[in-house]
């Protein structure tokens, strides 16, 4: 079942196309990752699901319904990157004003509040003011500020921002947790090797256009080159190497990385190494990370842009 469902989303500036007829789905429970580069169209799309922005055409359903910004604001929880707190404001006080904002009575949200601050050991900060926090501090106040409320699309916009490896792996933990009691997740950042540990779905934009759009593992699949690492207990002599079937690409520490040739397979590969005595200790395929996707893709759609008339 899809918790989100965008269609044809368009947002103009002027000559500026910052979101150009966008389509995609999420389905509940799921984490997804919305990537770009700076400008590409992503906080002008997260604030169209929001409601901050109106979009100039398009429709936006949540749970198979047209969202209502008076009425459904409460089923969702953004985080921006950019800090929306109170400087001023004590911890505690603002945090249980935020949670008040979105519906909850004042008992309810004290319980809950307790909880997350016990969890984020934040207790012992709840009477300072914001500005008396570290940054990583900050991230951690806001992104209980977000979730009080338990809402059902979770927008969290660079959520590590700030964070040592400690509280980063907490917060992460957390995230999971949510996805799994059923929260929907759109998680956007510049970190790839946090969507591939994080993501189930990704969806790249650039230019105000989705580019790229599918799990993480079909999309490493969709871009692997036929690349394999096979590791040796003794290096060869560069005669035992000779074969139509695949090309060195590269020498490492007692193992080689290549490319399987047109037209033959992985055990063509085997057989050579079986055939010329070679120890096999361990053969592996290479993926492309999401990281080389992202910066591949974009380049490519830089290129072609370059290339339309103006």
């Amino acid at each position: 079942m899809n918790l989100l469902e965008v269609q044809h989303l368009k947002k103009h500036y002027a000559t500026h196309k910052a979101v150009d007829d966008i389509s995609f789905n999420i389905s509940q429970g799921s984490i997804f990752g919305l990537l770009g580069p700076n400008g590409a169209g992503k906080t002008t799309l997260l604030r169209m699901i929001t409601g901050i922005f109106y979009p100039d055409s398009g429709n936006i359903l949540l749970n198979g319904k047209p969202f209502d910004q008076l009425q459904d604001l409460q089923y969702i929880g953004y985080m921006p990157e950019e800090r929306g707190l109170y400087k001023k404001m004590m911890v505690g006080e603002q945090v249980l004003y935020l949670a008040q904002l979105k519906g909850l009575d004042k008992k309810t949200a004290v319980a809950r509040i307790k909880y997350w601050f016990d969890k984020f050991e934040l207790n012992n900060w709840a009477n300072k003011k914001v500005d008396e926090l570290s940054k990583g501090m900050q991230q951690k106040v806001q992104f209980i500020s977000t979730i009080l409320h338990e809402p059902k699309l979770l927008i969290l916009d660079e959520p590590f921002s700030g964070l040592d490896p400690i509280n980063s792996n907490l917060l992460k933990q957390e995230i999971f947790n949510l996805s799994k009691n059923g929260t929907t997740i759109i998680f956007s950042t510049h970190r790839m090797e946090q969507v591939e540990e994080i993501c189930d779905h990704i969806m790249l934009v650039n230019k105000g256009h989705k580019i790229l759009d599918g799990s993480v593992k079909q999309i490493r699949q969709d871009f692997k080159e036929g690349l394999f690492r096979i590791g040796v207990g003794v290096m060869p002599n560069p005669a035992q190497m000779a074969t139509w079937h695949f090309t060195i690409v590269n020498v490492e520490n007692n193992a080689y990385v290549l490319k399987l040739n047109p037209d033959s397979t992985t055990n063509d590969i085997l057989l050579h190494f079986i055939n010329q005595e070679i120890p096999v200790t361990y053969f592996e395929e290479i993926l492309p990370s999401i990281n080389e996707v992202f910066i591949s893709q974009v380049q490519r759609t830089e290129n072609l842009a370059a290339t339309q008339p103006a």
